[in-house]
């Protein structure tokens, strides 16, 4: 059984450690893993997008459109901007976004105003399996808003949408983190599980 899971968020959110904890907790398992980042101009703050897939069976690193069992969306207009990644139909897919909005690059260097809000509301006409996070809650109680990425996975890896646990994800970045960073990461890990369970 494969799994497809879309990262998205803007530069800086660690959008791409994400994805590689995903993926080293997927070879940990003994699954084949490809993935892909569009990094753009993450450096300023612009759109970046990691591809993990896993499974048997993945000849390119690209998830299709329409295919994507989950998205983690760092931020409400990139989950927007993602949603045509997003598997719909009898089991569509889930949608897992920090509700706190970035203004893009673009957006600040064109003098338009961009409202958070309206993407929420649009998300949540739009997608049947929504679960909208206060991520800088999590970070704030975890002790470092550079949190969130990890915060996040927490409330997917507990709440069944990666097809690994939050232990398996614990244990990467036991591996992975320098270990001056864990504690806060372990701890954001498990407020954002605490989450999935009560959005359930």
């Amino acid at each position: 059984m494969s799994r497809n899971c879309l990262l998205c968020g803007v530069g800086g959110q660690g959008v791409v450690l994400a994805s590689k904890l995903i993926a080293c907790a997927a070879m940990e398992k003994g699954l084949f893993v490809r993935t892909s980042e569009t990094i753009g101009m993450a450096q300023r703050g612009g759109s970046v997008v990691s591809h993990v897939r896993m499974g048997e069976d993945i000849f390119s690193p690209m998830i299709p459109k329409g295919s994507a069992d989950v998205i983690l969306a760092f931020e409400p207009a990139e989950a927007v901007r993602s949603l045509d990644y997003l598997r719909r139909g009898k089991e569509e897919g889930i949608v897992i976004v920090n509700q706190k909005s970035i203004q893009p690059v673009t957006a600040a260097l064109g003098g338009q105003e961009y409202d958070g809000r309206r993407m929420l509301d649009f998300l949540k006409e739009n997608v049947k399996r929504l679960y909208l996070v206060d991520g800088e809650e999590i970070c704030r109680q975890a002790g470092s808003h550079k949190v969130l990425n990890v915060a996040l996975l927490g409330v997917a890896a507990a709440g069944g949408a990666l097809g690994m646990g939050q232990a398996e994800i614990e244990d990467e970045i036991k591996r992975r983190v320098k270990p001056q960073y864990q504690e806060m990461n372990l701890k954001a890990l498990k407020l954002g599980a605490a989450l999935a369970a009560k959005i359930k």
